[in-house]
């Protein structure tokens, strides 16, 4: 009889983890039967998806709280299935705010559970590490100094790399890129990544398309790429009717390839950004009350990880109030007219690359062995 394991991914880079980590998953143990909550990645590496992942799709408190009924509606529901299936084990995969509280659950009713992607405890609500102990048997840390942390704590930990830095490849290759998409070799291109979440996408698109058209007429020729989120073409087209730019649904990590710059929303698409060594500008919006909140729990200065990795302003962050049009174009027009300090960042990201470089699959699958033995 297949071993029943869940995992619950919530977003479009939970969804990229799940799917390297399943592969793995269905590889060394293929009796597995993983179920739960996912998106097309990992649906297509083998989940039994019971919610597809756009249903966990809320920005912030303020829409965290409006949608709070039918998200504790499937977190419940979900948990009774794992319970009374008699689930191995659960892993969940970021997505704190409902993944923590369904983990604690799980645990207290027997079943072993495993937390992926240490919540950012040392940037944001420090408090959480002791929701952290009472959740999970084991975090799987993305960044280098996280373990000591948790194990400071008492939360068992270990870092298994970022999966990212073993798929992008040390030096992506451009010209390859703009072909396979059908891009001009020569005019220069710039990525919007507004993010994949649909309040997040309504908060920061408008701004970032009024920045592509200051920019595109400061460079004529210059190319406006933008790939699409799973369940957002709607939107997205609704709110690019009149600019001038190519839509893509997916294909995120070809258009980083392909282009000379981006304008990124703040969250794991910065680490891909950096990790295919491409200039941005970070932009985040918030609704007010998310905004108030969010600036007393921060412990420190930068928002965006190239940034919260470096620890220091690597690339430019745009928010709030300060995430208009006019101030994105400004400093991604400070990227095309300085070649230089591109190259010097470049530099900076490849150091970073080699930083987070691990046999990820190998080393999540290693820690997650006690918990499978006999499957």
């Amino acid at each position: 009889m297949p071993a029943l394991i869940g995992l619950v991914a919530g977003e479009a880079s939970g969804d990229t983890l799940g799917a390297h980590l399943l592969h793995g998953l269905r590889s060394r143990w293929p009796a597995l039967h993983p179920v739960g909550i996912g998106g097309p990645r990992m649906v297509a590496a083998g989940q039994e998806v019971w919610w597809p992942a756009e249903r966990l799709s809320v920005m912030g408190y303020v829409d965290a709280f409006k949608r709070l009924p039918e998200l504790l509606w499937i977190r419940r529901r979900l948990g009774t299935r794992l319970i009374g299936g008699g689930a191995r084990l659960f892993v969940g995969i970021d997505a704190p705010d409902f993944n923590l509280g369904l983990e604690a659950r799980l645990r207290g009713a027997g079943l072993k559970t495993v937390h992926y992607v240490c919540p950012s405890i040392w940037a944001w609500r420090p408090e959480r590490v002791t929701q952290i102990r009472a959740a999970a048997d084991h975090v799987l840390c993305l960044f280098p100094f996280e373990p000591g942390l948790l194990r400071e704590a008492g939360v068992a930990a270990s870092f298994v790399g970022h999966p990212l830095a073993g798929v992008i490849p040390l030096e992506p290759d451009r010209a390859a890129a703009r072909l396979a998409l059908g891009l001009s070799a020569q005019a220069p291109v710039l990525a919007l990544l507004p993010g994949s979440r649909i309040s997040e996408v309504a908060l920061i698109l408008p701004s970032m398309l009024g920045a592509a058209r200051r920019l595109q007429a400061q460079n004529p020729g210059l190319q406006v790429v933008l790939p699409i989120a799973p369940g957002l073409r709607s939107q997205v087209e609704t709110l690019a009717q009149g600019h001038e730019l190519r839509l893509f649904d997916g294909q995120a990590h070809a258009l980083l390839a392909a282009c000379d710059l981006c304008l990124v929303a703040s969250g794991t698409a910065t680490l891909e950004a950096a990790l295919f060594k491409r200039p941005m500008v970070i932009a985040y919006r918030v609704s007010e009350a998310n905004h108030r909140r969010m600036r007393k729990l921060q412990l420190q200065p930068w928002v965006g990880l190239p940034n919260v990795l470096a620890r220091e302003f690597l690339v430019p962050e745009c928010l709030q109030a300060d995430c208009t049009a006019e101030n994105l174009a400004a400093q991604a027009q400070r990227w095309l007219d300085d070649p230089a300090a591109v190259a010097a960042l470049q530099h900076r990201f490849t150091d970073l690359h080699h930083q987070l470089h691990a046999d990820s699959s190998q080393l999540a699958l290693d820690a997650l062995a006690p918990f499978l033995e006999g499957c």
